[in-house]
């Protein structure tokens, strides 16, 4: 079913992609799995190239496109060339929107420029030690000291969190915390008291380095609040809809790409002296793959249209991010089974794919926590 979504323009931009990852990221990528983290000159050479701040506004150094498909084709691209240590769409689609959307003046000025060059990777920690995707658990404190909060408590799991020179902190400002007590302070690299801990060793997505944080009495500026005091539940609220598409985006991406691999493998396979193509339960396995894959692509590609039109509900978004993600994970197990003892080794593709893909139903809200999402929305 051919796709609707995309304009020329779109598929231009693709070509210039698929041009920046065969020049700039898969001749390293397997070195930067090696050392756990990806050279801060990929960032600069993706700053050049454009494809950091795509929404940000010209006059602070973006792209100034506020269009959703440009971050769903470098979503797609990077998938498919199993790009997963850059985590430029972290950066663009999940960032990105807080400082577009709750920065003033002062700060969009202070930070995007570098945003958008690469000079400034972003993060944001949200995840703690004792408190995964219950926003109502954090406990991290900011305790008002007048002209600055002085910053204590610990993350746990943050992308980006060793290449970070800025970092989105949600913190308690009220002592109970909770829906109305949160707030964003951008904690920057350097402010004395900021510890990062070790690159956690994770199994998959390998070169995407992900730490522990530690806030010590760091003073963070009342200049370094982004939003409004105690808004945070809402600001994080606004933003979670987008971040949630981006990862069914990359998901759905991921489940067609394993398809067309394992569609070509059987074809020259052989068992029992005949190609696996063959055997109807092969073929059978197959078709499923792909209907799944088209009814799941359909929804998808509407839910950015939907996002395009400011009319994504939360319910949405939850939907596209649990049955996306469970749908490349299934696609994974497989695919490897289809590949055998093949599909085992690391240097397959859909290997890779198996252990980076997995943690996609957990981040950004786990399959459980979006079900209960789509639950309340429709028994209220």
């Amino acid at each position: 079913m051919e796709r609707e979504l995309y304009t020329q323009e779109h598929e231009d931009f693709r070509a210039v992609v698929r041009e920046f990852l065969a020049r700039e990221v898969l001749p390293h990528h397997e070195r930067w799995e090696q050392q756990g983290i990806v050279d801060r000159s990929a960032w600069l050479a993706a700053g050049k190239q454009g494809l950091l701040g795509l929404a940000v506004p010209e006059e602070y150094g973006g792209g100034g496109v506020p269009d959703f498909r440009h971050a769903a084709v470098l979503a797609e691209e990077f998938t498919r060339a199993g790009a997963t240590g850059p985590a430029f769409g972290l950066h663009n689609d999940v960032i990105g929107p807080y400082f577009t959307a709750f920065a003033n003046e002062e700060q969009k000025r202070r930070w995007l420029p570098g945003f958008c060059s690469g000079e400034l990777i972003s993060a944001i920690a949200m995840t703690e030690p004792g408190a995964g995707s219950d926003l109502q658990g954090i406990r991290t404190s900011a305790v008002d000291m007048g002209d600055h909060y002085l910053l204590n408590g610990a993350k746990t799991f943050i992308s980006n969190g060793i290449l970070a020179d800025l970092v989105i902190v949600v913190a308690k400002t009220t002592p109970e915390g909770g829906a109305h007590g949160l707030s964003l302070l951008v904690v920057e690299r350097g402010m004395p008291g900021f510890e990062r801990g070790k690159n956690l060793d994770k199994i998959g997505q390998k070169a995407q380095d992900t730490a522990e944080l530690f806030f010590n009495d760091v003073r963070v500026p009342k200049a370094n609040l982004l939003g409004t005091e105690h808004g945070a539940f809402l600001h994080l609220m606004q933003n979670l809809a987008q971040e949630r598409l981006a990862i069914a985006v990359a998901a759905i991406a991921g489940a067609e790409h394993l398809l067309e691999l394992t569609t070509e493998y059987v074809k020259q396979r052989e068992a029992f002296g005949r190609p696996l193509a063959k055997l109807q339960h092969v073929r059978f396995e197959l078709a499923e793959i792909a209907t799944e894959c088209a009814v799941t692509r359909t929804f998808v590609d509407r839910c950015i249209t939907e996002l395009g039109r400011y009319a994504l509900t939360p319910s949405d978004a939850s939907m596209a991010k649990w049955w996306a993600t469970e749908l490349h994970k299934r696609t994974a197990d497989r695919c490897l089974q289809l590949h055998g003892g093949y599909g085992y080794m690391s240097e397959y593709p859909v290997a890779k794919a198996f252990t980076d893909g997995r943690i996609t139903t957990i981040y950004g809200g786990t399959t459980e926590i979006m079900k209960e999402i789509i639950g309340r929305s429709l028994l209220g």
